[in-house]
């Protein structure tokens, strides 16, 4: 298997609910395994599996703090990410300026 684009790892990362649950709690601060599985029915042992994925795309990291390794989000992938987006977030911007003029004319209100 070919490697991925980091761009496609990183949607392939976040196309998972409970990946994105766990990177939404890693913004609050750095956790360890045991503690974000807490609020899932998932094991530790599932969660290190998703906290691996995040990890290989590049969103997590891990340290180590004596016994624990906590892991800590990377913003880097999401700056990519937003980036990606801009071209079309300028694109239905544009779209939504022009519907509102249209229905302004359309209802008299210009």
């Amino acid at each position: 298997m070919p490697p991925q684009d980091p761009l496609s790892a990183t949607f392939g990362a976040l196309a998972d609910p409970t990946r994105r649950a766990i990177l939404a709690r890693l913004l609050e601060g750095e956790a360890s395994v045991a503690e974000l599985a807490k609020p899932f029915s998932l094991t530790p042992r599932a969660v290190s599996k998703h906290v691996a994925v995040l990890e290989a795309a590049g969103l997590v990291t891990k340290g180590r703090d004596a016994q624990r390794r906590p892991s800590r989000i990377v913003a880097s992938p999401l700056i990519e990410i937003d980036s990606w987006l801009a071209n079309y977030r300028k694109l239905w911007l544009q779209r939504f300026d022009k519907l509102e003029t249209h229905l302004a004319k359309q209802t008299g209100g210009e």
